[in-house]
């Protein structure tokens, strides 16, 4: 699949919790199968596209498109919908939450749609905060929820490393964040907005190689996996041919707006919780199958073990990756183990889980 192979869905000028609005905005996405069949919603992770989702869809895996209608949607922020890449001018984008996503997609799964209800919404990283967020903003809408290597709110520590990574590209700009969930202090304002070549390639792979350290594990290096799984001839060759290569691809600004939108994400923000935490996840009606990873280093299994507690009995169940590729067994199809894994875990509780008489 193409990354020019997605559709748009116009919204107008959309509202935000921010108080804040996207001009003339628009939500991207790709659907697979018989529009009458089970609908499906897959939203798209931290820096991902549409096509970087595709490598769970198959008529081999549980995300079967002879079986169910499966929508894949794009964050505000990657390019695809609304971004600052795809303005016309340079300008400040407005802060953008996993609830203003979400709003954005069920508008585009009902209204353009024409859909009702769905059987479930599922999601890696990012998008296991987009899946929370449709548990808890509309908990009557889906059978089943599966969010994997993710969170409902985004802990204390991973604000610290999302702002490590986010200072890694400011400082190329002679900027520093204004702090988590929010935007930048720049002293030289007319400059904030337009990066020259170097400016992309230095702040980007400083801030590809400050994410190398995050996203595998420990283990994952002791092992050097990099080089038994990927084909990467040593340490050096992996930062620069898998983190510089990945981060040099993105756009600096769309990736600071997406920055913000995970700072942001709990799903108590919102009425009727009104910041109660666990008053939000026990309001959640799917059955969640919720999927960490036993070393990602930024979604814990203990965070998600606190998540289940809080959810009604019966409602949530934890399963946990037995794996060392840590925050990427849950995607994006690197490790084959950890997605068959994954796929297995999904086929059991889909099928554990019947459909509801709509």
């Amino acid at each position: 699949m193409s990354q020019s192979d997605f559709e748009t869905y116009k919204l107008g000028d959309w509202e935000l919790q921010s108080g804040g609005k996207i001009e003339d905005a628009h939500i991207a996405f790709k659907a697979f199968g018989d529009r009458n069949l089970p609908a499906i919603v897959y939203p798209t992770w931290f820096s991902g596209t549409i096509a970087d989702n595709v490598w769970l869809v198959g008529e081999d895996k549980t995300l079967n498109p002879k079986e169910y209608f499966i929508i894949i949607t794009a964050l505000f922020g990657n390019g695809q919908s609304s971004s600052p890449s795809n303005q016309s001018q340079p300008k400040p984008f407005p802060t953008v939450t996993f609830y203003d996503n979400v709003r954005a997609q069920h508008e585009l799964v009902t209204k353009h749609f024409g859909i009702t209800h769905l059987r479930a919404v599922v999601g890696w990283s990012m998008g296991a905060g987009q899946t929370y967020q449709w548990a808890t903003q509309y908990p009557e809408f889906m059978d089943i929820a599966v969010p994997f290597c993710g969170s409902a709110k985004t802990s204390l520590h991973n604000l610290v490393f999302i702002e490590g990574v986010k200072a890694s590209l400011l400082a190329v700009k002679n900027a520093r964040s204004a702090g988590p969930g929010k935007d930048r202090v720049q002293e030289s304002a007319e400059e904030s907005r337009a990066w020259s070549d170097r400016d992309r390639e230095v702040g980007l792979k400083a801030m590809g190689r400050v994410y190398a350290g995050w996203g595998f594990s420990q283990a994952f290096y002791r092992h050097k996996l990099y080089e038994t799984k990927l084909g990467y001839k040593d340490l050096e060759d992996f930062l620069q041919g898998h983190w510089e290569t990945w981060a040099c691809s993105k756009d600096p600004e769309n990736l600071l707006v997406m920055m913000r939108t995970w700072q942001l994400g709990d799903v108590s923000q919102q009425a009727p919780y009104n910041g109660d935490f666990e008053k939000a996840m026990a309001s959640i009606k799917a059955k969640t199958l919720v999927l960490p990873c036993q070393t990602d280093l930024y979604f814990p299994p203990e965070d998600s073990e606190y998540e289940v507690a809080c959810m009604k009995p019966g409602v949530g169940t934890l399963g946990i990756f037995p794996s060392i590729w840590g925050h990427w067994a849950g995607g994006p199809g690197d490790s084959k183990e950890d997605v068959a894994w994954l796929d297995k875990q999904m086929a059991e509780f889909f099928a554990a889980n019947p459909r509801k008489a709509s």
